[in-house]
């Protein structure tokens, strides 16, 4: 062995993951970036999601796509990833299939990044202290908009108010929606310059909350919150361009190579499109566009066309519904009243008429339905909704006879709707960090009976179906180990739980790793690309320093990102 081949094996094993060219000096991988390059990985374990190899110890690239994945043991390297592969030493850092958040908002994580950010916001007065120095640095008469707060661990144990924002804005209208997406808390001079009074009534599917005297509180539910929509800042195209390129850039940076973006307005598709083309998007995106009901034709017919363009990086082809609102904000459509709220059973966001055309003209259109519900009842009216088109319309009819239709979040399911998921063929698309964050208050909301189909990933694995995992970024933060986390210990970030939280419903690693790869990869007509590891596949793949499948519940939390690799190019390289 020459000299300097040795040194760039110890180098390759001293620091990690360095790209060695076999039998050549030492080079890092940056720079080989715009084209796939051969690469042959291994000194880590790798695990592929595939039942028949769920661990590996080498895997070669070429082109693109896998061509080998086995034992570390004889010239795989030369005969699989060629004489001029690149060499990957893990160094015992974890190999992963791609990591895919099934259900994440592209432009709305990259625009957290760019506006009022209020995700760690503790208390009314923390929301008034960000708030104030956004005033400062906000034109006299201009919209301050904010995203981020939840009031269920402030000590105050309320929602925000209009006279809070008052006693620090007066001169701006303010907006400031909630992490959820689901309310709003608006300023005085907001409602006022919407027209809201105590007369104004509620649109279907939103309630503006009023106080004691009958006067709004400045919390616009749902729908309602469409009210203020004229006050929000112009989101110009090159606004846009820079959340969709910020937010892939921060998704390939934790670790995730694809995302499921949902409710994009389909005008952004093009643009979307030719972001990938062009590199500034480096990781995959499974478009599902929103669709308003007076528009269906339209958006069918548009998702139809968009299902033929050809792009490595692009699918659209599912369109997003949503049914009801939110559990935190009492939105989400109970087939009970609220156990906190008895006079009210929370909001059904879309008509049944609505549905029934919406559902019928997707089956005849071969377009993925993916409908947000939270509530039991919601849940129940999805899935009667589903099961009813499916029965209505011919089958001889239907342009994709696998439908694949999703229900989002599936939160809160009646105990006799839970095997339907798997009998109608319907996928729970799930979001674990919701569990570990809902769970300190959904007991009020619910009562202890109806925690029993809550978030119950294991009794829904258990009757047959598959669960996509997500995040739902920006509501939550968007970090794999977050949700990898949440799935396998149903405990808090601080290691929290009770027996209300129901941890016989955590699922193991080897589940959990099936949630953000391979069961995603089903969700969107993929499974014969990506989702494990395998000969044939796309090489999309994630390393993390840690091993996440055997390490403990907090470690998980802190394994580095290392590596994120889409169709044999790096999306991230984080050393």
């Amino acid at each position: 062995m020459r000299p300097a081949t040795k040194f760039s094996l110890l180098t390759c094993a001293a620091i990690g993951l360095v790209a060695c060219n076999d039998g050549q000096n030492t080079q890092t991988i940056s720079g080989s970036n715009q084209a796939s390059a051969a690469w042959c990985i291994s000194g880590g374990p790798i695990h592929t999601a595939n039942d028949q190899m769920p661990v590996a110890e080498a895997v070669a690239i070429r082109k693109g796509l896998i061509t080998y994945v086995g034992e570390n043991a004889g010239d795989w390297c030369a005969e699989f990833g060629g004489k001029s592969s690149q060499t990957i030493n893990l160094a015992g850092a974890a190999a992963y299939p791609g990591l895919t958040d099934a259900h994440g908002h592209l432009i709305g994580i990259g625009l957290r990044e760019m506006t009022l950010n209020l995700e760690d916001t503790s208390s009314v007065t923390d929301l008034q202290d960000k708030l104030r120095v956004a005033v400062t640095e906000a034109a006299p008469g201009e919209t301050i908009y904010g995203r981020g707060w939840i009031e269920t661990h402030w000590p105050e144990g309320r929602f925000p108010t209009r006279q809070d924002l008052d006693a620090v804005a007066t001169n701006n209208p303010v907006i400031l929606e909630r992490a959820d997406g689901h309310a709003s808390v608006v300023n005085t001079r907001a409602l006022q310059a919407a027209g809201i009074t105590g007369a104004t009534e509620s649109p279907f599917g939103g309630a503006i909350n009023v106080d004691a005297d009958g006067q709004p509180t400045g919390m616009l539910i749902d729908n309602a919150v469409s009210l203020v929509q004229k006050l929000m800042p112009e989101l110009t195209q090159d606004r846009k361009r820079e959340a969709y390129i910020k937010g892939a850039e921060l998704y390939a940076s934790r670790g995730w190579t694809g995302i499921h973006s949902m409710s994009v307005d389909p005008a952004d598709i093009p643009m979307i499109n030719s972001l990938a083309n062009s590199g500034d998007i480096k990781i995959r995106v499974y478009n599902s566009v929103d669709l308003f009901p007076t528009r269906t034709e339209q958006t069918l017919t548009r998702v139809t066309q968009m299902k033929d363009v050809q792009n490595k990086l692009v699918t659209t082809r599912a369109v997003k519904l949503y049914s009801d609102g939110a559990l935190g904000s009492r939105g989400a459509a109970l087939l009970a009243p609220y156990s906190d709220d008895e006079k009210n059973t929370g909001l059904m966001l879309l008509r049944e008429s609505q549905a029934k055309s919406i559902l019928d003209a997707a089956l005849r259109s071969g377009t993925q339905i993916n409908t947000h519900a939270i509530g039991d009842r919601a849940n129940r009216r999805v899935l009667d909704w589903y099961e009813e088109a499916f029965a209505r319309v011919p089958k001889n009819q239907w342009a994709e006879q696998d439908p694949r239709w999703r229900i989002e979040h599936s939160q809160i399911v009646d105990l006799e709707d839970l095997p339907r998921f798997k009998a109608l063929g319907v996928i729970p698309s799930m979001q674990p960090s919701h569990a570990i964050g809902d769970l300190h208050f959904a007991p009020d909301r619910l009562g202890k009976d109806r925690l029993a189909g809550a978030y119950a990933w294991r009794a829904l694995i258990d009757s047959g179906a598959i669960i996509a995992g997500g995040s739902d970024a920006p509501v939550e933060v968007g970090d794999p180990r977050i949700e990898f986390y949440a799935a396998t210990q149903r405990k808090d970030l601080k290691g929290f739980n009770n027996e209300d939280w129901n941890e016989e419903q955590k699922v193991t690693p080897e589940e959990a790793l099936k949630m953000f790869t391979l069961w995603p990869a089903y969700g969107a007509f993929q499974e014969d690309e990506i989702g494990s590891l395998e000969v044939g596949k796309k090489a999309d793949i994630s390393v993390f320093a840690t091993d996440m499948m055997t390490a403990s519940g907090p470690d998980i939390l802190t394994a580095k990102p290392v590596m994120t690799m889409v169709d044999g190019r790096l999306a991230f390289d984080g050393r």
